[in-house]
């Protein structure tokens, strides 16, 4: 039998052959880890797992590196804390650690993000400069949480070059920044600078690749959360002048929308109103110049799925576990011409403040993040300033005063 992965690893940083190590002790807690599952399942015999994990020395933490591949959010966050337990209590100790290993780890960019991201503060602490020394490297990092350190870089240059008056420099700087930005409160920042101290006209939505005309149809039912899993008209058959029948018998049709959103944001709510326990549909197309590689890159905090040209491409049912750019990146093969992009966003019946998005963005690039443009995208549209309310006080001219309240 073949040795799995996180097996594999602790035989090479032993230095034994991978086979005795499927009776390693620890191997047993690792694998009840990666039981655990949402809403507290099996959470009772993860934190006895982690007990028993937590009493090995530094051979364990490769492993479970490499097995965070595999794991849930949950299942991850265990590991994470085993890892860190394991090595502060061992780097106390002054006890071998396998830096040399874990810095393998990092450059290894096949390898989870977020285990590389932990790797690599792991490695930071045996070997802080040489640490230091990586980050310029990760500007094009396929794990965003390792990017951000390389993006912080540029812009914190970016501001000393604008405040010594080297416009030109802090110019090409920023711009890289901006490039290479993923996390929202980095491309802020990087563009206030570009606009405000360098006068300089971005176009956010276009710069990325977001999709910003659609085609949304809503509402159908998702009572009970069944509308991930039922299939909906949309799905068998995309003609925009079709009626459909949707949740308590309404009459659906297709209604063209269009964001102005920095990033794309394409929000359900605008046009139906928020609501609970629906699913909707958005559907837009793609010309491209070429037939080539590409990424379709979403984030979303609903339960969704994607189609392309016609083709199920994935679907996660989960709620509000938070949204990013580039949350979810799924490889697509765009053909020369019209490509179809079907997205079915789900929304549940949660009903704290936090769960009233009902949302996406989606962005088309290649597999380093560059934008790639239809060749019939259609200008960003202008954002429109909110209306402006009347003073708390203002009245009509006509308006007849309130009659005061009787003394109690």
């Amino acid at each position: 039998m073949k040795a799995s992965a996180p097996l594999f690893a602790a035989a090479l940083f032993l230095g034994l052959s991978p086979a005795p190590l499927h009776a390693a002790e620890w191997s047993g807690a690792l694998e009840q880890i990666l039981k655990v599952g949402p809403e507290g399942a099996g959470n009772a015999e993860a934190a006895k797992a982690w007990g028993e994990l937590t009493s090995h020395g530094a051979e364990v933490i490769l492993p479970v590196l490499e097995a965070m591949e595999t794991a849930g959010p949950i299942a991850r966050n265990w590991m994470r804390s085993a890892v860190e337990t394991v090595f502060e209590r061992e780097l106390a100790a002054k006890a071998a650690l396998p830096a040399d290993q874990i810095k393998a780890f990092v450059l290894d960019r096949k390898n989870e993000p977020n285990a590389r991201r932990l790797a690599f503060d792991l490695y930071g602490k045996v070997s802080p400069d040489d640490a230091g020394k990586l980050i310029p490297g990760m500007i094009d990092d396929p794990s965003s949480p390792l990017r951000r350190d390389a993006v912080g870089q540029l812009l914190a240059e970016g501001r000393t070059l604008l405040e010594a008056g080297d416009k030109e420099k802090s110019l090409a700087t920023l711009t890289r920044a901006l490039d290479a930005a993923r996390d929202i409160d980095q491309i802020d920042a990087v563009a206030k600078l570009l606009r405000e101290k360098l006068e300089q006209k971005l176009d956010l939505p276009k710069h990325f690749g977001f999709l910003m005309h659609w085609h949304l149809i809503a509402p159908f039912d998702n009572t009970d959360r069944k509308g991930f899993d039922t299939v909906f008209p949309p799905e068998t058959e995309i003609n925009l002048s079709s009626t459909y029948e949707g949740k308590d018998g309404k009459k659906l049709s297709w209604q063209e929308y269009a964001t102005s959103d920095d990033y794309g944001k394409v929000d359900f709510n605008t046009p139906f109103s928020p609501l609970k326990q629906v699913t909707g549909y958005a559907y837009t197309e793609f010309l491209s110049g070429t037939a080539r590689d590409a990424e379709i890159r979403l984030g979303c905090k609903n339960a969704w799925k994607i189609w392309f040209n016609g083709e199920l491409l994935f679907g996660r049912d989960e709620y509000h576990r938070g949204q990013r750019i580039d949350q979810y990146s799924l490889p697509v093969k765009l053909k020369e011409g019209k490509n179809t992009i079907l997205v079915k966003a789900c929304q549940n019946e949660q009903e704290q403040d936090w769960t009233a998005q009902w949302e996406y963005q989606l962005r088309v690039c290649d597999s380093t993040g560059t934008a790639i443009l239809a060749t019939d995208r259609k200008p960003t549209p202008e954002k429109v300033a909110p209306p402006r309310r009347p003073a708390a006080d203002a009245k009509p001219a006509d308006a007849k005063p309130t009659p005061a309240k009787p003394a109690q």
